[in-house]
């Protein structure tokens, strides 16, 4: 005789809390939940009389449900069906359970895996695994084992408490998974930082105990897009840049990292800004995520002796750069568009725009929009102006101490950054030590302490032969200011001409984009003209002009210089690698 449903349900009570003590148990002790399905499918299976089962999972990103374990007469692990798409999709879909006696008759009946597995299906129990609203896939039973016996309403039941219980450990799983990767994200994200942190020059070491400059940097997030750097070339002059990179996150840290990598590396042969600029321009458009861009503005500052504290300066789409002297202040407006984004044409070098700065003690500061974008304790934005009045109430602290207070102004406890903030700041007046020991020496090459007198000329050029009539024009302007005559003068330019094409010649062995440094300064009754390279130390005794009954063309340019200038001298720079001609020309200027 059959057993009524109340006495069906009476006798399955003890072994129903047993297969769901059972899951609940297997569930809390692994994070695999799909093996745990595998393995308490059959149990599950067994207990509800069914001739197969298989678990459905959602991919809540996708909305594609896949079967990720199965048990019984056919194998579909891997099928995978749309969201509401047959029973399973349906049940997913509206978080209800499904108790299908014929599919025959029933609408959403997907026949088409019948028909790619050869099961036939009669009859189909699914119970959605949620907890709440939120459902995360189902489980579905086909065909009672007895085909004169239908699933029940109790069948139902009981599928659903034990699918609550798998779908809390799904969902447990999945936050654990969720949290291992949050925690691995954010381990990653702290070595990126660290790893941009060491872009970065480190405050109190190497360099920076002596060089007149420093620099500040905070990231809005964990990475930041800005950086700034700096380094002292062989000859005692320091390059030095900032640059901002548009967007956020991973993205603008890593074009970031590049763009700081590139300034370092061609920085140390390229001694143009403009052309350092160009070159990285050229490198990022290659490369460069499409949309993205960096603003930068990078310069050369030469502390040397006699310089006068030049800056030469170059600015690609930044903030303008800022000069603060004599309690007032000046701007220098970008002379380009950012990097990245304008290709050079071919055949050209894509130079940008130089300018050069006399700052005469003054104080130079570039910054980027997170500093003048930043939100004050009033919550207006700090602005140019508010940087400037920070920096007239702080003149007299160093220069730390200004870019703490500059940032301070927009960085407040509790609250977070609007962007990146960094700001770069030099000073002229101070000298950094030279701390590379001069070699021995020789009696024939000196070092130059002589006091230039009043300055004239200060122009560094390429090593090329078409840079050479601008050359000339300088020396010629700097004769006639101080009233030489128009022989004397074309003597002057003349043998200046000369040195410079030894140099080309005989120095770097023909044109050369190494540089020329040629200064002209003057003095009481003279006038002193320096001309520097960097080429290999040239020994003054091998320098010999050729015999002058010697006819041969060519070979006699040290005679002339020796002719037309009273003094000719072969020095060693103070500081740095190459070589330094002096010349100097005693002028006689007529009163009348």
């Amino acid at each position: 005789m059959k057993q009524t449903t109340r006495e069906s349900m009476t006798l399955g009570i003890d072994d129903q809390i047993s297969l769901l003590a059972t899951m609940t148990a297997e569930f809390a002790n692994t994070l695999n939940v799909d093996e745990t399905l595998l393995r308490t499918l059959p149990q599950i299976t067994d207990y509800l009389k069914a001739e197969g089962a298989a678990v459905f999972l959602m991919d809540e990103a996708t909305q594609v449900i896949s079967c990720v374990a199965c048990h019984g007469a056919t194998e579909i692990t891997g099928l995978t069906l749309e969201y509401g798409q047959g029973i399973v999709g349906k049940c997913v879909a509206t978080n209800t359970g499904a108790l299908v006696r014929d599919v025959n008759d029933h609408p959403d009946f997907y026949g088409a895996i019948d028909d790619q597995t050869g099961f036939v299906t009669r009859s189909i129990l699914c119970a959605p695994l949620s907890v709440k609203d939120r459902c995360v896939g189902a489980i579905e039973l086909v065909n009672k084992r007895n085909p004169d016996d239908l699933f029940e309403d109790n069948d139902l039941k009981i599928l659903e408490t034990l699918a609550a219980s798998a779908a809390l450990a799904v969902l447990n799983a999945r936050m654990a998974t969720a949290l291992v990767e949050q925690e691995r994200v954010k381990r990653e994200l702290e070595l990126a930082a660290e790893i941009q942190r060491r872009f970065l020059p480190e405050a109190g070491t190497g360099d920076t105990l002596t060089a007149p400059i420093t620099g500040i940097n905070k990231a809005a997030r964990g990475v930041s897009g800005d950086f700034f750097d700096y380094f002292t070339l062989p000859d005692g002059r320091i390059y030095f840049g900032l640059g901002d990179v548009s967007g956020k996150g991973i993205n603008a840290a890593l074009l970031m990292s590049k763009t700081a990598s590139l300034f370092r590396c061609l920085g140390k042969t390229v001694r143009d800004p403009g052309k350092l600029l160009g070159r990285i321009n050229a490198e990022l458009c290659e490369t460069a995520a499409h949309g993205m861009f960096v603003t930068m503005a990078c310069g050369i500052y030469d502390p040397r002796e006699g310089c006068e504290g030049l800056i030469r300066l170059a600015n690609a789409g930044h903030e303008p750069v800022l000069l603060y002297r004599d309690g007032a202040f000046s701007t220098y407006e970008a002379g380009g568009p950012p990097l990245g984004i304008v290709p050079p044409l071919p055949g050209e070098n894509g130079a940008y725009e130089e300018v050069q700065i006399f700052p005469n003690g003054g104080s130079l500061y570039i910054y980027t929009d997170g500093l003048t974008e930043g939100y004050t304790e009033t919550g207006a934005p700090l602005e140019d102006t508010g940087v400037q009045e920070i920096l007239e109430r702080h003149k007299d602290l160093s220069l730390q101490d200004q870019l703490k207070h500059l940032v301070a102004a927009v960085f407040h406890p509790g609250m977070k950054l609007r962007d990146d903030v960094t700001v770069l700041a030099l000073t002229d007046g101070l000298r950094p030590a030279d701390k590379t020991a001069s070699p021995a020496l020789s009696p024939s090459l000196r070092v130059d302490d002589e006091s230039d007198g009043d300055w004239l000329i200060d122009f560094k050029f390429p090593a090329q032969p078409s840079w050479m009539k601008l050359a000339r024009a300088c020396v010629r302007e700097a004769c006639l200011k101080v009233g030489c005559d128009k022989t004397m003068t074309n003597d002057v330019v003349l043998a200046v001409d000369e040195a410079c094409q030894n140099v080309i010649r005989h120095a770097y062995g023909g044109p050369s984009d190494e540089e020329i440094e040629l200064s002209v300064r003057h003095r009481p009754a003279r006038l002193i003209f320096r001309l520097r390279d960097f080429a290999p130390l040239v020994e003054p005794s091998k320098i010999k002009p050729r015999d002058l009954e010697d006819i041969r063309p060519g070979g006699l340019g040290t005679h002339l210089i020796k002719e037309v200038m009273d003094e000719v001298q072969y020095l060693r720079p103070t500081q740095g690698e190459g070589n330094l001609l002096k010349l100097v020309k005693h002028i006689h200027i007529s009163k009348d």
